[in-house]
């Protein structure tokens, strides 16, 4: 539902900045499809629809249309209570003073500083900084936010965090957006408002430094593509076609009809046997009868386990178990990650981490290193394995309810 809002709000953004509605509607299925890629059931897609909504406020104070000053204090109000990306926000908010900044310095001679636009955009972003301590921590939560991100251990041990893969195909409608801004950059005739050029070239560079930011990118981009579009396309034969599709869809009705079909295909794709045995989690990556078994059996005491099943493990066993480390690496922290590593790697001095955490049992691949280890050991003892995972458990352990060996 909030994908679906934020792609419609972008759609309609590029549509009111093109008034190409076939053109609009192409740019926003490419960007959709490059945003895809991380599509996940997290906080982070609020900030997919916050950031929708934010460009939006800055492209109606950028034209000078009417907006309420209270609206993106709000938003920020919001946003900063539900996602750390709120940072992403101040980060576009800087692109559209840059522009102010500049007209400023065209006209300072003519209009004094304090009735000038710069003047009232500096006193909004005052507020919106103000309104971002409006939460549980206070200024602290931009400590954290900017400390993770700049911590280069951390990121570099989170795939999300990593530059894209383009030998992906996943990648690839991300790639064809990168050079379709520049191939439009090129071949514009008109200058493009500084504020685009600042946001383009700077939240490219932030996805190709991180597959993370390529959402963002794409919901930034989708409007901005659309409008040099637009000018690219003035006078041609696309435009008056376009101008044809306008008027078709006026009689047909086509937005609602479009709505309609559209359930039609959703309650096929939800009652489909299809979709049912496809929404199920993967047995050759996530160690579904390990778990099983856990359940089963009931192993006492703490557990360390394989970090890439730390959220399937969090999901199926909290709250009678907790996991040693997931993918919430920013609220692990760097040192916990370090030692997490050091275990993995049977680094000198792993057995005392084990036994300073007080750990009772493990769930490691049945190949890794560690149960490899723990196998020849005689103060553990390997009670499950199958094709993905293994189960140790130390010999003073309470002995899980079923003794057999698998």
């Amino acid at each position: 539902m909030v994908i679906a809002i934020t792609w419609s709000l972008i759609y309609r953004q590029a549509l009111t900045a093109s008034l190409l509605p076939l053109t609009s509607l192409m740019v926003s299925l490419l960007s959709f499809a490059a945003a895809s890629l991380h599509f996940l059931a997290r906080p982070h897609i609020f900030t997919f629809l916050y950031l929708a909504i934010w460009f939006g406020m800055l492209e109606n104070l950028r034209l000078r249309r009417p907006l309420p000053f209270w609206q993106p204090l709000l938003l920020m109000l919001i946003w900063v209570n539900t996602h750390g990306a709120f940072i992403s926000g101040f980060a576009c908010f800087m692109a559209y003073w840059a522009e102010f900044f500049g007209e400023y310095l065209k006209h300072r001679k003519d209009i004094p500083f304090f009735r000038s636009q710069l003047a009232k955009f500096s006193g909004l972003g005052i507020l919106l900084f103000v309104t971002s301590l409006i939460n549980p921590v206070g200024i602290r939560l931009w400590k954290t936010s900017i400390e993770y991100v700049t911590n280069r251990y951390l990121i570099s041990h989170t795939q999300e965090y990593l530059p894209p893969n383009f030998q992906s195909l996943t990648t690839w409608p991300f790639l064809i957006m990168i050079l379709l801004s520049l191939w439009l950059a090129m071949s514009q005739r008109q200058p493009i408002p500084m504020a685009h050029r600042f946001l383009g070239v700077g939240w490219t560079a932030l996805a190709l430094m991180s597959a993370r930011n390529i959402p963002l990118y794409a919901l930034i981009m989708t409007p901005i593509l659309s409008m040099q579009i637009k000018r690219f396309l003035t006078g041609t034969r696309w435009e008056n076609r376009e101008k044809q599709f306008i008027s078709l869809q006026t009689k047909i009705r086509l937005p609602i009809w479009a709505t309609i079909g559209s359930l039609i295909i959703i309650c096929l794709i939800l009652t489909s046997p299809w979709f049912k045995e496809r929404n199920q989690f993967d047995p050759n990556v996530f160690p579904i009868e390990a778990t099983n078994w856990i359940i089963a059996s009931s192993p006492q005491g703490n557990m360390m386990n394989y970090f890439p099943w730390g959220g399937y493990l969090l999901f199926r066993l909290w709250p009678e178990y907790r996991v040693f480390i997931d993918g919430q690496t920013d609220f692990y922290g760097e040192d916990l990650t370090r030692t997490y590593e050091k275990i993995l790697t049977l680094d000198e001095g792993w057995k005392f981490w084990l036994d300073k955490y007080q750990i009772n049992w493990v769930i490691f691949p049945q190949d890794s290193r560690l149960i490899m280890a723990l196998r020849q050991d005689p103060g553990w003892e390997c009670l499950y394995e199958d094709h993905l995972a293994t189960i140790c458990l130390r010999h003073h352990t309470a002995r899980p309810q079923s003794m057999e060996k698998r």
